[in-house]
């Protein structure tokens, strides 16, 4: 992943001056609202007010951009996980608790910006691990340690939260994944454009398509949950 130069405050924007963060999240806004097609230099200079030039200290062009809006939702991730703290030795249940906690606090905020979201699995999944931002290794380094404090060695903790993070992440892209054909339609299944699909190659994936389209919401991200755990733990 791609830095600019600076870190530190530089420029005035229409609410202060400018810092890393405070662009971050303005470019995560945008995305939010209107996708990453829409992110670009000018345009985020506009949001912020402060000319598009005045960016490049933060980011050396759109594509180090995008790269972090994912960093912004590593860092909105942390932000909430900080308002408690974790367990100094989470073992048995308090450790299990403490894994449904980050769990449950990620899929809020993937859902909160589904955009953005995208973007980690399209950009950050092929960034080398000594090269990702420091928000999205301290996130790697919070579970690692809570695992290892709970007396699993470096091998078996390495197993967990290769399975823990792959449960997440494979959750949400499912939650996330587009299965409305036309919002507009008030019949269910004109909704789902289930008429475009053979019922005769198709029928079980047309039947269950309803229930599909129903989030599994956080309920089925802790049952999977505890059904990995219970495999490790």
């Amino acid at each position: 992943m791609t830095h600019g130069p600076g870190t530190g405050d530089a420029g005035d924007g229409r609410q202060g001056r400018l810092t890393r963060e405070r662009v971050l999240a303005a470019a995560l806004d945008l995305v939010d609202r209107e996708g990453p097609a829409a992110l670009t230099m000018r345009r985020l200079g506009a949001e912020l007010g402060v000319e598009a030039m005045s960016l490049y200290r933060y980011a050396p062009g759109k594509s180090a951009l995008l790269d972090g809006v994912a960093e912004a939702l590593f860092l909105e991730l942390e932000s909430h996980l900080a308002a408690a703290a974790r367990p100094s030795a989470a073992s048995g249940p308090a450790l299990r608790a403490e894994l449904h906690r980050i769990a449950l606090v990620t899929y809020q905020v993937c859902l909160d910006h589904p955009e953005g979201t995208l973007l980690i699995f399209s950009r950050m999944t092929r960034v080398p691990l000594a090269r990702r931002p420091p928000p999205v290794l301290r996130g790697h380094e919070r579970v690692l340690a809570l695992i290892q404090d709970a007396g699993y060695d470096q091998v078996h903790s390495a197993r967990i939260w290769r399975a823990f993070m792959a449960w997440i992440l494979g959750y949400v892209s499912v939650e996330l994944q587009a299965m409305v054909d036309d919002p507009s339609e008030p019949d269910p299944a004109f909704r789902l454009g289930l008429h475009r699909m053979s019922f005769q190659e198709l029928p079980t994936l047309r039947t269950t398509a309803p229930a599909l389209a129903e989030r599994g919401g956080p309920d089925g991200l802790t049952i999977g949950l505890d059904a990995l755990l219970d495999r490790f733990l």
